[in-house]
């Protein structure tokens, strides 16, 4: 097995250590990084998940945008809506997040995107005073 040692970083989360220390390889010191993207969620060296959650969202945006197709139409039944989007975007986000520690200001965020995607495939508006609860009742999206 070979080792690139141009390619190689490091991570840690032992914050109370020796910040200073590095890992060297044959004579050459590792990059050493502050997050690390590991089986598909970003791991940050702090104790929130402030990262972690900003990219969920941003991948929920992703898969939203793949199927915009089907969701934006307005010749689809609104419930037909609601099963694609509990397929596709709401695995996206919550991937890796079911367990996790979130604070009150990374869930109100998180709703608060998925919101901006249920409104926009019913076509309102928050102008339109509907509130989330309808919403959510029309798509039948919990």
């Amino acid at each position: 097995m070979r080792i690139s040692r141009s390619k190689t970083e490091y991570f840690t989360t032992d914050t109370s250590g020796d910040q200073q220390a590095t890992i060297k390889l044959n004579g050459t010191d590792l990059k050493r990084v502050k997050t690390f993207k590991y089986l598909g969620s970003v791991v940050n060296e702090t104790v929130g998940m402030e990262k972690e959650v900003n990219f969920r969202i941003q991948c929920g945006w992703n898969n939203w945008r793949k199927v915009s197709g089907v969701i934006n139409d307005k010749r689809v039944p609104v419930r037909l809506k609601g099963k694609v989007h509990k397929a596709v975007v709401i695995p996206a986000l919550i991937y890796s997040l079911e367990a996790a520690p979130l604070k009150k200001s990374e869930e109100k965020k998180m709703n608060a995107a998925e919101m901006k995607m249920l409104r926009w495939m019913v076509g309102v508006t928050r102008r339109d005073r509907i509130r989330n609860e309808y919403i959510r009742g029309t798509i039948k999206v919990v």
